[in-house]
């Protein structure tokens, strides 16, 4: 078979010697070097260093950030002057990170408090720190915030417009709060179901990874990355690389994954986003094969820095050199682990709660174990960010409260909110509708039930006010202006004609527990109602406290399903969810079944306007939705994961069952596809279908275009996505549709870890249509 080797140049970026990934700014550059050429090691060493906001904040005896307030206090009692002084003052250090006591604060807090160690910072190394902060699902650490659909919501709307657009209304309300970094988008490809962060990604697949992180990329950052304005953000990358395909599927354990697909797949999300601008990556926590992703020169300076011509800034994960020696057992000490990930390219040691950092790196460069090269090259990484999101001129956060306030009146306004509600809608995905018993009619008697029902905490899940969403409902109560699920279904259809009953509580201590809450009354108001509505699911947890062993939903809730169905009544089951629990068991119980992900504050008034028929379902799911624990798979598997291999005395057969293919979505309109054609083949192959509505209800219709490569030298994806987009149709409107990618999408990376384009046949597919085609 004839190979055509692909220049490295445009595909893998690997050897890359070309323009700049970013393109540089002389001022910006002449400004660096300016700063650098009169720092000191001590200087230099000191902005590697990012520490938690506990570091510099007031402690409690019991080393518990106090609510006291001292006369050695200042942010309004929340910052210790004596911390601030040594860790400004004696270590010089470049970062803090984190939310101020653990829990969300008021723009007001957090200007103030960024206020105080920017000007710490600036009156004692010259230079103000950098804060960084995971602002997830919009500005979610801050109180008031507008807060949307996690990732894996966006993802399931295959709209690209809907993360660029959560990307701008969340930098605009963290600069409201005079934050200027966010780590955020999250783009790990989620393999594994199991997985404790699969809700905070896009989802399984590659190119809708890569095109919904590059585009929240756009929206945090705004247009021009040498130079981000006063209503945008540096963004984050994270966790660079392959950090959702663990072979566990437990947070921060190894993956397995071959370089060759780790070229192909993994890393090419994190290639596009540099491309669109992304100023800086925080690594993978964990390994590869045994070797740790801090420690892998190769992935970090080889392929990130070098291969892309990337002058971003790279960043560890929570303590994370600490586990190079503490954990992994890849080195002796803390010292030989600085050196490992700092000569591995390393640029900021996110080290929470320890100075030693800053002792050990200067011992290691006078030992001549770290170059200073390195060094330099590090702190210029780091002053090109500061530099580039303004922090050098202090008008940029130097802000009196009241002009703040007005420059930011936007904050938490009722604008976002419809836009949060409208984004919602496009982020849940109708998986089943039998006899069109969905949209329900007015004045239907509805019983509601089940522990997602009546909480915040579901429906927004982790990174929401606190690390582990523990305190959404109060806080979101407290805030008062949102709907749960069960009360945006009273508004819609009358406190009258819905009854709840929970039937089954999480328990407030463990989020894996849940338990049956007995109710005398719960018979009747099923016998009063016409349809039985279970919000089922699990409750908010993200990282490693979000492990699990067992994918099935809940025994309780599996029960609480069972009794609703035994009274014969028709059963709708919402589910609300960070992860696909298997259900299996009461999917044929089931009428009907909404899949709402994690939709944030305004997800119960989004699936009311659904179900009651307001609005229209538009959302296809992001993942492979599994029916059975020992049957994982994704939709891009190799043939013989799916089908027959083998025939004769044994007539082996590998067939996998799932429950909802990736791409799958009902809506309630009737659209049709026709007429696909490949009408430009060249550099890029271009194609046309034509879209009909058949039905009276206006529709967004998501398109997706599948390729297959029908004989390849290294044993071909089954398919994988190459286009897709989404489409508007009025009722029984028809229109024509053109999905485009470059011909070179369709190469593979060969054994040798080289691009290949290989001549022959391949199959594209979009809805029900396919094609052949030769290449």
């Amino acid at each position: 078979m004839k190979r055509i080797i692909l220049c490295l140049i445009a595909f893998s970026g690997i050897q890359y010697a070309g323009a700049q990934c970013i393109p540089q700014d002389a001022r910006v550059e002449e400004q660096v070097e300016a700063i650098l050429s009169r720092m000191s090691l001590a200087e230099k060493i000191g902005q590697m260093c990012e520490l938690a906001i506990d570091k510099v904040a007031q402690q409690s005896g019991d080393g518990n950030v106090a609510s006291n307030r001292s006369d050695k206090s200042l942010a309004g009692g929340m910052l210790s002057a004596d911390a601030v002084r040594t860790v400004f003052g004696k270590y010089k250090v470049g970062s803090i990170l984190n939310v101020p006591e653990g829990v969300a604060q008021t723009p007001e807090v957090w200007a103030e408090t960024i206020r105080v160690l920017n000007d710490a910072s600036r009156s004692r190394c010259g230079i103000p720190e950098i804060y960084g902060v995971d602002q997830i699902h919009g500005a979610s650490y801050t109180w008031g915030a507008t807060l949307f659909p996690q990732e894996v919501g966006q993802g399931a709307s295959f709209n690209p417009e809907i993360p660029r657009r959560i990307g701008e209304i969340t930098a605009y309300e963290s600069r409201a709060c005079l934050i200027p970094w966010v780590y955020s988008p999250v783009m790990d490809v989620a393999r594994s179901p199991l997985w404790s962060r699969l809700w905070e990604s896009f989802g399984e697949d590659v190119l809708l990874n890569a095109v919904m992180a590059s585009e929240l990329t756009k929206g945090l950052q705004g247009s021009d990355p040498n130079h981000i304005g006063m209503y945008n953000v540096a963004a984050c990358l994270k966790h660079y690389l392959a950090y959702g395909a663990t072979v566990s599927g437990k947070d921060r354990t190894p993956s397995s994954v071959t370089y060759r697909e780790m070229l192909e797949k993994y890393f090419q999300p994190f290639k596009a986003c540099c491309e669109a601008g992304a100023l800086s990556v925080m690594v993978n926590s964990a390994n590869n094969g045994g070797v740790p992703f801090h420690a892998n020169r190769m992935l970090l300076t080889e392929w990130l820095k070098e291969g892309l011509n990337w002058d971003g800034m790279l960043i560890t994960d929570w303590a994370d050199i600490d586990n190079l020696w503490k954990r992994d057992h890849v080195a002796a000490d803390k010292k030989e682990a600085i050196a490992m990930a700092i000569n591995a390219g390393i640029d900021m040691t996110m080290d929470p709660y320890s100075t030693d950092f800053c002792d050990l790196l200067t011992e290691l460069v006078k030992e001549g174990r770290v170059p200073m090269s390195r060094i330099d090259d590090a702190v210029r990484r780091i002053l090109r960010l500061k530099i580039r999101v303004g922090l050098m001129d202090r008008k940029t956060w130097d802000i009196p409260a009241r002009e703040l306030k007005s420059m930011y009146k936007d904050f938490a306004s009722e604008g976002f909110a419809r836009e949060a509600v409208t984004m919602a809608e496009e982020c849940m995905v109708l998986l089943k509708n039998e006899n069109d018993i969905l949209p329900l009619k007015p004045g239907t008697r509805i019983f509601v039930c089940g522990p997602n029902a009546d909480n915040f905490r579901s429906m927004n899940g982790g990174w929401t006010y606190t690390w582990q969403g523990d305190r959404t409902d109060a806080i979101a109560r407290q805030i008062g202006t949102y709907h749960t699920f069960y009360e945006a279904l009273a508004a819609t259809f009358g406190k009258e004609n819905v009854e709840f009953s929970e039937m089954v509580r999480y328990d407030a201590k463990d989020f894996r527990l849940d338990m049956p809450v007995p109710d005398g009354d719960a018979a009747e108001k099923m016998a009063r109602a016409d349809v039985l509505i279970a919000f089922i699911g699990e409750n908010s947890y993200t990282e490693t406290p979000g492990n699990i062993d067992d994918l099935n939903l809940s025994a309780n809730q599996t029960a609480m399903v069972k009794t609703l169905s035994a009274t014969g009544k028709p059963v709708i089951l919402v589910l609300n969810e960070g992860r696909p629990r298997l259900i299996s068991g009461i999917v044929p119980l089931a009428s009907a079944i909404v899949q709402t992900f994690l939709p944030g504050n305004y997800g119960g008034d989004a699936l009311a306007r659904l179900l009651s028929g307001a609005s229209n379902f538009s959302g296809r799911l992001p993942y492979t939705y599994p029916k059975f624990h020992g049957a994982f798979i994704t939709y891009d598997c190799k043939p013989c994961e799916y089908m027959e291999t083998m025939e004769g005395a044994y007539n082996y057969e590998a067939n996998t069952t799932v429950q909802w293919p990736f791409g799958y979505g009902l809506s309630y309109a009737d659209v049709e596809y026709s007429g696909l054609k490949l009408v430009e083949q060249g550099e890029s192959l271009r194609f046309r279908l034509t879209l009909t509505n058949r039905s009276g209800r206006s529709v967004k219709e998501p398109v997706l275009l599948y390729v297959s490569d029908l004989v390849a030298s290294i044993s071909p994806d089954i398919k994988r996505l190459r286009a897709f987009t989404k489409v508007s149709l009025e009722p029984h409107q028809t229109r024509t549709v053109e999905l485009s990618f470059k011909a070179s999408d369709l190469a593979f990376v060969d054994e040798h870890l080289h691009w290949v384009l290989e001549p022959g046949d391949f199959k594209a597919s979009a809805g029900p249509l396919s094609l052949n085609f030769r290449l």
